[in-house]
């Protein structure tokens, strides 16, 4: 017979698998569009929706068929999957930019991974099922089990796997050893089970209710739209990395573990204390004037507030589960609400929703949940019980939390005089007033009575380009983008050639259309269509500059890779200012190309101001690497004037730079460190770039 130990090893080596390949083929894909931080929710999305697929497939044959055949048929399914591996997604399936991303996700990862995927999810329910039904015992500790082998995998992924391995060696390494956990799955199927008999006279406990099973659902969606939410918050503001999808996701999985392990992880009195200070917590730092909270603060607020919410709905999942013989109805109804939660979040938020208030709907959820499961019976979860003072508090609680986040919400949306989303996040566009200068005139002090009023366009906490509404002041160069700044000196350095062809991938507002002049011409790259219309319908930087400007809609690399030499004077690269920043355009064949384009005197002018990320040793390391010179210009902010501190590199070859001596005059001469490993399109480590 076999053993639990087997069937322990199974079932942890295929969570294991499961949550391995997450962080692997996210990274993966996330350069063809453009490093957006939606890519990783629409990867969470497919795999909560594999995963109920998964279960359902567990429920089925588990019902439908005896237990021999049931292992025929999934070792079956486990050899054809092999003839899939190893899964790596191949360029063919870089998107073009009419193609919808969610969609084109979903589909890649489909064909990707979907079969081992689909197989790895079934795992852990079917295995349960077996093991109950071959030993006679309670299978739920293997579902804590399986959490802790996700969880595992999770964590190891920035600390062993991605520092060492390239993407595709990661590949490779995966898929050798799923094939090895197809071969213990089937020795498990096909061993001997001498001495088992079928239960002939067990009794048979009801099914239970509709209402129970709805329940399930709620509190499982309620847990998976607050992670996908928070997760969404996060990498909106930080950096869309391995890293910080892997902080959330643990903290759910840790909450599964508990709860299952054993009920005296969750001391239900407590967490139904704790879980009121977690919700009013985050429904206060959601308010409009906690919009920069630092990330010293957020980060350990919203990831405390994910685990005491989860710790709330898992514990009840654990505390309402029925008896083994409705296991997976059990799992597939937890499956159907991580599903659903996802589905809310990833795709119906982003159509119905002008900004991110799928976090509030989430919170108010769980609020509501907490006085539905304080209402009712501990043995009869549908006798709804008068409640205690306790219970009122609570209820109370519920309705402040709930208004809190519908002011929240309103406040958000009334504080911009533009809010529009996409696939690529939320942009806003917001009027105010810089801080007015005071001068002398002769003896006396005078405020100086020019209008300050200024336009901004901000995606999540990111500035992307400031414009003054008066007319002297319409055509200033502002923000990252000012006179002193490293594309500032570059474009001035150059202008001596005569008319310019300058590309700019990134166009925020068009801002750097300021500095053309006739018989110029900019060619702006941007992947976002709203970027483009909000530049060219609320801001005047395109319409009133005198060079020739050509827009062109896409990822930056791919439309690079698809022209012909463009002998561009400079190139800029202002892509990284934001917190989810393309890695793809800081690789070593992303600098290669860069220079295709480039006349051989050109200047490559890298944006590195990031508040999270230590950009500037990557930048050194490709340029040394290209025999080019890096010179790092950094210039101070100017409040009156709109103009933001900022670091740029501009990249050239030394002869280039000895025609342009301003710039080497402006900025220092930069090396990498040694220490430093080349990025290519097979190796990053952002872990290691992290502030």
């Amino acid at each position: 017979m076999t053993s639990k130990l087997s069937y322990g090893v199974a079932i942890f080596l295929g969570a294991f698998l499961l949550f391995g390949i997450e962080p692997l083929i996210a990274k993966r894909i996330l350069p063809w569009f453009g490093g957006a931080a939606s890519v990783w929710i629409i990867c969470l999305l497919f795999f909560q929706l594999v995963l109920l697929l998964g279960y359902a497939y567990a429920h089925w044959i588990s019902v439908k068929f005896r237990p021999k055949t049931q292992c025929r048929l999934h070792v079956a399914l486990l050899a054809a999957s092999l003839f899939l591996l190893p899964v790596y997604p191949r360029d063919l399936w870089q998107p073009s930019p009419s193609q919808s991303p969610t969609l084109h996700i979903l589909l890649l990862l489909a064909a990707t991974i979907g079969l081992p995927y689909f197989l790895l999810s079934a795992t852990s329910p079917l295995f349960q099922v077996w093991y109950g039904h071959h030993h006679r015992a309670s299978p739920y500790r293997f579902y804590a089990l399986s959490n802790v082998g996700s969880m595992l995998a999770l964590l190891a992924y920035p600390v062993l796997v991605e520092p060492h391995l390239t993407t595709h060696h990661q590949a490779i390494a995966w898929s050798v050893i799923y094939a090895g956990f197809a071969l213990i799955c089937a020795a498990i199927a096909f061993a001997p089970r001498e001495g088992v008999q079928e239960a002939e006279n067990k009794s048979i406990t009801p099914r239970p209710a509709w209402a129970l099973q709805a329940l399930w659902v709620a509190l499982a969606a309620c847990g998976s739209a607050l992670l996908l939410s928070i997760t969404n918050h996060i990498t909106q503001n930080i950096a869309s990395v391995p890293l910080l999808w892997i902080i959330p996701l643990s903290l759910y999985l840790l909450s599964f573990i508990l709860c299952f392990a054993s009920h005296s992880f969750y001391p239900r009195s407590v967490f139904l204390r704790l879980i009121g200070i977690a919700l009013g917590g985050m429904t206060y730092a959601l308010s409009v004037s906690f919009a920069q909270l630092p990330i010293e603060v957020g980060i350990p607020l919203f990831c405390g507030g994910l685990f005491i919410a989860c710790m709330f709905c898992h514990g009840e999942l654990a505390r309402l589960k029925p008896d083994q013989q409705h296991l997976t109805s059990f799992y597939l109804m937890i499956a159907a609400g991580g599903a659903l939660g996802a589905l809310f979040v990833a795709v119906i938020a982003p159509h119905i929703f002008r900004g991110f208030y799928e976090l509030h709907v989430a919170i108010g959820l769980c609020a509501i949940l907490i006085v539905i499961v304080y209402s009712i019976e501990p043995d009869s979860p549908f006798s709804v019980r008068r409640l205690r003072p306790g219970g009122f508090a609570l209820a109370a609680l519920a309705i402040a939390i709930i208004a809190s986040l519908a002011v929240n919400a309103r406040d958000t949306a009334t504080s911009a005089e533009l809010s529009v989303r996409n696939f690529y996040g939320v942009l806003r566009v917001i009027d105010g007033k810089a801080p007015n200068v005071s001068i002398i005139q002769g003896d006396t002090l005078v405020q100086q009575p020019e209008d300050t009023s200024y336009r901004s366009l901000v995606n999540g906490t990111i500035n992307h380009g400031v414009q003054f509404l008066a007319p002297d002041r319409r055509r200033w160069a502002t923000t990252y983008y000012g006179p002193n700044s490293g594309i500032g000196v570059a474009l001035q350095a150059a202008e001596r050639n005569g008319p310019l062809r300058v590309g700019i991938i990134g166009l925020g507002a068009g801002t750097t259309a300021v500095y053309g002049r006739s018989g110029d011409r900019y060619t702006y790259y941007d992947i976002n269509p709203l970027v483009i219309q909000i530049a060219e319908s609320q801001f005047t930087f395109l319409k009133e500059t005198a060079a020739s400007i050509e827009i062109v809609e896409g990822d930056a690399r791919l439309s690079l890779e698809r022209e012909a030499p463009q002998n561009f004077d400079v190139l800029a690269v202002d892509a990284f200012s934001g917190d989810a920043i393309p890695v793809h355009l800081l690789t070593r064949e992303a600098f290669q190309l860069y220079f295709h384009q480039l006349k051989p005197d050109g200047v490559l002018a890298v944006h590195v101001s990031n508040k999270y990320l230590d950009l500037q040793p990557i930048v050194a390391a490709a340029a040394a690497d290209l025999g080019k010179e890096a010179v790092l210009i950094q210039n101070p902010e100017d409040p009156p004037k709109g103009i933001t501190a900022a670091a740029w590199i501009l990249v050239g070859s030394p002869a280039g730079f000895e025609g342009q001596r301003q710039i080497e005059a402006k900025g220092l001469i930069i090396f990498p460190p040694s220490r430093d490993r080349l990025w290519t399109d097979d190796y990053s480590n952002l872990f290691e770039a992290l502030r």
